[in-house]
């Protein structure tokens, strides 16, 4: 079958919003068709070989941050306390592991989030859902729940903006092993978790000097002061997408611009919709989610569809079952894509199946499920011999309290309103996100002994 930036506008879509104004939509998509692209197709092609790497276990993938993006919390801060957290993981996982770390941030760009249902009902009035600042706002008001087309210029600016930044800190020094002891977010120092990641910097700090003394030293070794934050967010909003797909111009081929990472959702995954048939066209890595109700044959197809050429780290299968489910559900699929011989990454989002409310009403998710569910992910590959690539987490370097219980951070569920401030989905606060590394950490030792 032909395909072009455009050929899903054919097709069954799914979780998108009316927008009343079209010819206002319209101008929307041409202005931003004319918009420089936020990453470049050389980036996305690095970023497909080193998944290549994580196919084959030569890597680890770590990949992190907002369920939703908010222009409201859009400030230099909140993205340099995500990068931190971020850099504090990849020492935790490289230093385990012995492995290079692939870190992909969800971010500058994770503006939209699918919901569960058209609309929102609080007593006897009924709006339409929040969708992500990209879309609507989320005060219960008509005009607040409107879809407004010139939210997507918006989001297009606040992401060229965060990428700036995190280029910036990536490449401007602040990544320099020299000073991973500055990584440390303040609310850390003084807790148990806080001290071991300095037990850890210390040792590493050790390490720098006796390279040094050997005359290697950041100074002349780029790979020790720099590193590299990929982009990713959900394919949700197509007509987004494709203003923001452009043509390579050494290759030729069509790359979506807007993020070096996007996937497919477990409620756009159907494979005659538009999603899969957008995402098959472009030559980003890409992912799927992996959820309770896939089943082996469909999962089979979507892999043809979406990975022709069976390339090592172009798909990413992003399974999120939930603790209580991945033991039962995950083996046949990794099982049916094993004697397939298919090419993929395989990554574990515990974040969405241990999703439950309070009985105050509060969407939260229970530390100790998370991390069963990842351990449970890591025990079943080991138990096939197969390869488990990496994590995929809902994540913020602020001190939140989303997330109920961790060793480090005993929230209950009565804490929970202290410092509740997602927009959608709840999030692991830095302390339970760097304590899942060491947990996971832990299991890389043990693989290697």
């Amino acid at each position: 079958m032909s395909w072009s930036p455009s050929s899903w506008r054919g097709l069954k879509i799914k979780q998108q919003p009316e927008y009343k104004d079209k010819e206002k939509l319209r101008e929307v998509e041409e202005e931003l068709k004319g918009f420089p692209p936020l990453i470049f197709a050389g980036e996305a092609r690095e970023l497909k070989e080193r998944l290549g790497q994580v196919a084959r276990g030569e890597a680890i993938l770590l990949q992190g941050g907002d369920c939703a993006e908010s222009f409201s919390d859009f400030n230099a801060t909140n993205i340099r306390e995500l990068f931190k957290v971020l850099l504090q993981m990849n020492m935790v996982l490289m230093y385990s592991s012995g492995k290079p770390v692939i870190k992909i941030g969800r971010i500058a760009g994770q503006y939209a989030k699918p919901r569960s249902s058209e609309f929102e009902k609080v007593g006897k009035v009924k709006l339409p859902s929040y969708r992500g600042d990209i879309v609507n706002e989320i005060e219960f008001t008509p005009e607040a729940r409107e879809a407004k087309p010139e939210k997507l210029i918006e989001a297009y600016y606040k992401s060229a903006a965060t990428l700036n930044l995190i280029r910036a800190y990536a490449r401007g020094g602040f990544a320099d092993l020299r000073k991973v002891h500055q990584w440390t977010l303040e609310f850390l120092h003084d807790n148990e978790l806080g001290q071991r990641f300095e037990e850890l910097a210390d040792k590493i700090t050790e390490a720098l000097r006796f390279m040094e003394a050997c005359g290697v030293d950041p100074d002349n070794t780029p790979q020790l002061k720099q590193t590299t934050l990929y982009t990713s967010h959900e394919a949700l909003l197509l007509n987004y997408e494709e203003a923001l797909t452009r043509r390579d111009s050494f290759t030729g081929e069509w790359y979506d611009c807007s993020a070096h990472f996007l996937w497919i959702g477990d409620r756009t995954r159907d494979l005659d919709g538009a999603h899969v048939e957008f995402c098959r066209g472009i030559q980003n890595p890409i992912g799927v989610k992996v959820g309770p109700s896939m089943e082996v044959d469909e999962l089979l197809k979507l892999i043809e569809r979406l990975n022709p050429k069976n390339e090592a780290g172009r798909l990413t299968l992003i399974v999120r079952m939930g603790a209580d489910k991945i033991g039962k559900l995950f083996p046949p699929l990794l099982k049916g894509v094993q004697e397939s011989g298919k090419e993929v990454v395989w990554s574990i989002d515990p974040m969405h199946g241990n999703t439950y409310k309070t009985e105050k009403g509060l969407k939260t998710r229970d530390f100790e499920k998370i991390l069963a569910e990842v351990k449970e992910f890591f025990q079943i590959h080991r138990a096939y011999g197969t390869v488990a690539g990496g994590i995929h987490l809902e994540m913020t370097g602020s001190d939140v309290t989303e997330c109920t219980g961790s060793l480090s951070a005993s929230i209950t569920e009565d804490g929970l309103h202290s410092r509740y401030h997602t927009q959608c989905d709840p999030r692991l606060n830095a302390d339970q996100a760097l304590e899942l590394a060491f947990m996971v950490a832990e299991t890389f030792k043990e693989m290697k002994r």
